[in-house]
């Protein structure tokens, strides 16, 4: 197999997630061995950083690369739209500190790159083979993932939540091919008892009912829905009936751990190279993610 790269450029635009501002991501072609870079425009000199796992410094609600004081967060959904489509090596500029949140969902990136197509380059791929099973605990949430030998990328997700609406329910992927058209558009998602705690934070400025599924599972006081409802911008409602809130409906019931295993696409790209292995994982977050993709970097 070649090295792959874009066959040219394309521009998303959009706020961010956690900054609110607004903001525009370009991704261009790459020579080979380039790998995966993100080029700060907004910043003086232009400075890069490498999309590699230890380079990852924060895994709160997202993936942030940080290398010198060079950062981006966000990043997770456009490389694993970059990861799917088998690109060894692309340009990133943005002109912010995160990449745009779109929709929630990789499926912009996931279009466009379909629209400019796919190169191959003259130098070999160096696929990571996995021979022996690794896996990454966490004792503390319960939280595993897991790789294991196979002959393809491979991932399957599952999630368990308490409360009545979301529960458990799993996800797999086992030909990166069908990534536009069965995974890329599986939103992220949030609970409502998690907005408040997010905004202290000083997170999700940017969140609202058109960039994510927002999933209120557990009963709060009406005076305090009421008011968590007029900060996204959703219509008041019953504090007894639990539910999803959002503007489009659920895509698919398990629209949820698709989104998840979209996330561990993402985060498995920055191992840098391709990967022949099957990934599960239960109640993965970008955290373990990373743990697992720092290890396989060492391999």
């Amino acid at each position: 197999m070649k090295q792959r790269t874009l066959g040219g450029s394309f521009s998303l635009k959009s706020k961010g997630l956690h900054t609110g501002l607004d903001l525009t991501v370009t991704m261009k072609p790459a020579p080979v061995d380039h790998g995966y870079f993100i080029c700060r425009t907004d910043l003086e000199g232009q400075p890069v950083v490498r999309c590699l796992a230890e380079n990852v410094t924060e895994t709160t609600r997202g993936t942030v690369v940080n290398a010198g004081g060079v950062k981006c967060s966000t990043i997770e959904h456009g490389m694993a739209a970059l990861m799917a489509a088998g690109i060894d090596n692309v340009w990133i500029e943005v002109n912010g500190p995160e990449f745009p949140i779109l929709d929630g969902s990789a499926a912009l990136y996931a279009r466009e790159i379909e629209k400019v197509g796919v190169v191959e380059q003259e130098a070999e791929r160096r696929p990571l083979v996995i021979r022996e099973p690794l896996e990454v605990k966490d004792e503390k949430t319960g939280s595993w993932i897991r790789i294991e030998p196979s002959e393809h990328f491979e991932v399957n997700a599952t999630i368990k939540f308490p409360g009545q609406v979301l529960g458990e329910s799993s996800a797999e992927i086992t030909d990166m091919s069908l990534f536009p058209k069965e995974m890329a558009a599986a939103r992220t998602f949030v609970f409502v008892r998690e907005i408040a705690p997010l905004l202290e934070m000083g997170l999700i400025k940017g969140g609202d009912l058109d960039n994510a599924v927002v999933i209120y599972e557990i009963e709060l006081p009406q005076e305090k829905l009421d008011a968590l409802c007029q900060h996204v911008g959703a219509e008041k409602r019953d504090a007894t009936k639990l539910g999803y809130i959002q503007h489009r409906p659920l895509q698919w019931d398990n629209e949820c751990a698709r989104h998840k295993a979209l996330d561990i696409i993402g985060d498995m790209a920055l191992v840098g190279r391709p990967i022949q292995g099957k990934i599960t994982a239960y109640k993965p977050g970008h955290t373990i993610n990373n743990i697992l993709a720092r290890k396989l970097r060492t391999l």
